[in-house]
């Protein structure tokens, strides 16, 4: 006789510091809503219930029944738990790596967008099969570092072939996959020769969009110098748009220009870089549900300028913050690291850091899912190797993640 599938239930105690991005009366934190010696349980990969740990519900079943659910209990042991993170903005899928390019950076040489055709061309080099495997080995970094939902581009393919393979590959281990072919010009466009930028734009908006677009979630272009103008950027996320994709834009990253106010306009979920903005470009993000995803990663790996995250938030802008992992300019997936950075050297408290790289990042995605820690929420969540949430600034480089759960089951 066949039985039902067993459910799985997750208890956690002895949570010291539970901090669920979920503000009720009497929890501390402000918009961390934290809650002391804290306890919670997840059934079947969802939260059910959290409160103090002496009110934890008994999760023992009576009886005999022949398909009784799997739990796992876990005493916290006084640590802290948090939300698992959210990095809303990566590049995972190439080949090869820039790390001449880097050393080069670090004697001196300037950031340039242009160093992306180098990892085109060992992408393009790269099998199906090699691309997976190194996507598998990204994928249990994250998790290893505390990230539970991740977002990953296209844009090192920049071929009709090879941008559809990108995101055919990405699309096996995230929902939230972003096309971008509009990353930079390919090589052979660009030639003394070659069609010219608005030739290639034509080729991304129309055979590549449509191979792309079924395996997509998002659209992105990089409107900026050396990649493209606000025009050509328009038209690919336009037509985007019209193929059922939700905006993303990369833009305001090597100076101030039109990438901010184009999001803006076009209600993108979330424009990214924003490391140099006028008045009224931040005037345009708090007026609108445009996230500013900040990517501290890139200005520690070119020695650009920070974004000042101060001045946004003050002015009401919605903050997320992401690794942008990829080998050219923020080779790093870790989210401590950022958060680390930016309580550092862009004026971001560690509450602030914190919420920005989870419920930020879910803002950034356009998801409630996830990126919290509440009823009826995903049961993502890290269980730290310490007493409080400070300690991921508080320590930098020291590896805090004791454990990852997704969906609740452990990852890492």
């Amino acid at each position: 006789m066949a039985h039902p599938a067993a459910s799985s239930r997750l208890l956690v105690t002895g949570i010291g510091e539970l901090v669920t991005n979920d503000p009720q009366p009497g929890r501390e934190g402000g918009a961390l809503g934290i809650v002391r010696d804290a306890a919670l349980l997840a059934e079947d990969g969802v939260i059910t219930w959290i409160g103090p740990s002496a009110e934890a519900p008994d999760v023992e079943l009576a009886g005999d029944a022949p398909h009784p659910h799997h739990v796992e209990v876990l005493d916290a042991g006084g640590r802290a738990v948090i939300p698992g993170f959210v990095d809303s903005h990566t590049h995972l899928v190439f080949g090869g790596d820039r790390a001449d390019e880097f050393a080069a950076r670090m004697a001196g040489r300037a950031y340039e967008a242009g160093g992306i055709r180098s990892t085109v061309a060992a992408t393009r080099a790269a099998s199906d099969d090699e691309l997976r495997a190194r996507l598998a080995g990204f994928v249990a970094e994250l998790h290893r570092q505390g990230t539970t939902t991740f977002e990953v581009k296209s844009g090192y393919g920049l071929s009709v072939r090879d941008e559809e393979r990108l995101v055919r590959l990405a699309r096996e281990v995230t929902d939230e996959v972003t096309f971008l072919g509009a990353h930079v010009v390919p090589f052979e466009f660009r030639e003394p020769d070659g069609p010219g930028a608005d030739a290639y734009v034509d080729v991304v908006v129309g055979e590549m969009l449509a191979a792309c677009a079924p395996h997509a979630r998002w659209v992105d272009a990089f409107c900026e110098r050396g990649a493209f103008f606000a025009a050509q950027s328009r038209r690919v996320l336009e037509a985007g748009a019209a193929a059922g994709l939700g905006v993303r834009v990369h833009g305001n990253q090597l100076g101030e220009g039109d990438g901010v106010r184009l999001a803006v306009e076009l209600d993108a979920a979330s424009v990214d870089h924003c490391t140099y903005l006028a008045d009224e470009d931040v005037a345009a993000l708090a007026g609108s549900r445009t996230v500013a995803t900040l990517l501290p990663g890139v200005e520690f790996s070119t020695r650009q300028p920070y974004p000042d995250a101060r001045r946004l938030i003050d002015a009401g802008v919605t903050v997320a913050l992401a690794s942008d992992c990829n080998p050219g300019s923020s080779f790093t997936s870790s989210l401590p690291f950022c958060i680390a950075v930016a309580v550092r050297d862009m004026g971001m408290t560690p509450a602030e850091a914190l919420w920005a790289s989870t419920a930020g990042g879910a803002a950034a995605l356009r998801r409630t899912d996830v990126g919290t820690l509440r009823p009826g929420s995903r049961a993502d969540l890290v269980l730290l190797d310490a007493p409080s949430h400070v300690h991921l600034a508080y320590r930098p480089g020291v590896p805090l993640i004791a454990e990852t759960w997704k969906d609740g089951a452990r990852v890492a």
